[in-house]
């Protein structure tokens, strides 16, 4: 199942899984000769799974929300109210950063669910491993931004709509 013809310009759901398990390595390698060979484990596998899973095509019947399974319905709400190709679902960084905010808003409403969680401890633990391990965290982020440039790059225009519309005027 693709996530968009070939007619409309866009890559198929396949072309984008294909080109996320050829350039996770190499993008891996890239921050690695940055930040060291366990940033660069870490970015290979965030970018790995941030296209399979994180991509910005989670807002329409797409290969990524397939691979949800039964825990795609934690996707509706975004599906809901974030338009296809708009600022918030292909928009650079803050397209990552919305499908993040969804996934913590979830771990969130799990802390509170669950008497022997906490929300709070669950920020403070990201807090704290965001500060013992800031290398890893940055190459977890450029993961998975990573992915979803080449997502957007494979679409052939890596600007949301609302920014290509005002380019062509």
């Amino acid at each position: 199942m693709g996530t968009h013809s070939s007619s409309e310009g866009l890559a198929t759901g396949h072309r984008h899984d294909q080109s996320i398990w050829v350039l996770s390595l190499p993008l891996g390698i890239a921050v690695g000769l940055v930040l060291g060979i366990k940033a660069a484990l870490i970015a290979s596998a965030s970018c790995w799974a941030g296209g399979l899973w994180l991509s910005p095509d989670l807002d329409t019947r797409s290969n990524a929300l397939r691979r949800w399974g039964a825990l795609g319905f934690l996707w509706w709400p975004y599906r809901l109210l974030v338009p296809h190709r708009s600022l918030w679902s292909h928009g650079p960084l803050l397209g990552t950063t919305a499908r993040l905010a969804v996934l913590l808003t979830w771990c969130l409403i799990v802390t509170m669910a669950v008497p022997a969680l906490s929300p709070a401890v669950l920020l403070t633990t990201l807090q704290q491993l965001m500060r013992q391990h800031p290398r890893e965290f940055i190459a977890l982020l450029v993961g998975l931004e990573g992915s979803a440039w080449i997502h957007l790059i494979l679409d052939g225009d890596p600007w949301p709509h609302e920014w290509s519309k005002k380019r062509q005027r």
